[in-house]
């Protein structure tokens, strides 16, 4: 039994990383790939926690080792995504989730063409320039530039088959766990996840 495969994508400041983070516990069973990357780790972030940090020019042998399922420059950084771990734990019958950007997403369906797109929305650009600026984190030009990248991704919404408007935490994240939960339901997987259940209701049938 091959397990699913969920790619999150959102702008920054739409709410992403706060959404999985509420999704990986409230579903034990998703698990979430560990990206590369060659940004610095932001304050309380942690080695092969929030990512896997290394320099630019191991990133780079990586690359050419063809060890990355897929990889992208973002805001000058590049982040990438192990595809051997990813299609053993697929291969085990694990749920996968992946956080990359729409171009990440492009690359992925290339290998996984039954991968679920799952995009995270704000609910307005006002709000998620509030959001940016919120942070404290990042001078106005850097903001500017993001705003006009947070366009730019989401253009290709609808490359996804899921979109999700983060407006309210609470149901923002009631609304990703439905998705994941109701991925795991069509009768063909749940005849190989409960087979002997299967096989007690249905005995004696045609």
């Amino acid at each position: 039994m091959s397990g699913n495969l969920f790619i999150v994508s959102a702008p920054s400041g739409a709410g992403k990383t706060t959404l999985v983070r509420g999704l990986l516990q409230e579903d034990p069973l998703v698990h979430l790939s560990i990206s590369y990357t060659t940004r610095a780790p932001r304050q309380g972030e942690m080695d092969g926690r929030e990512y896997h940090f290394v320099d630019t020019a191991t990133f780079g042998l990586m690359k050419e080792r063809g060890d990355f399922l897929e990889w992208a420059e973002v805001h000058g950084n590049f982040y990438g995504t192990s595809r051997v771990w990813i299609e053993d734990q697929i291969a085990q019958g694990r749920d996968i989730l992946l956080e990359i950007d729409w171009q990440g997403a492009h690359q992925v369906r290339k290998a996984f063409p039954s991968a679920i797109g799952i995009f995270i929305l704000p609910p307005s650009l006002a709000e998620l320039e509030s959001r940016l600026t919120g942070r404290g984190t990042d001078r106005p030009e850097v903001i500017a530039r993001r705003l006009g990248a947070a366009q730019e991704e989401m253009s290709h919404v609808d490359e996804f088959e899921y979109a999700i408007i983060n407006k309210e935490l609470r149901e923002a994240l009631a609304d990703l766990c439905a998705v994941v939960r109701a991925a795991r339901l069509p009768t063909p997987s749940q005849r190989v996840r409960h087979s002997s259940v299967f096989a007690d209701l249905t005995a004696g049938q045609a």
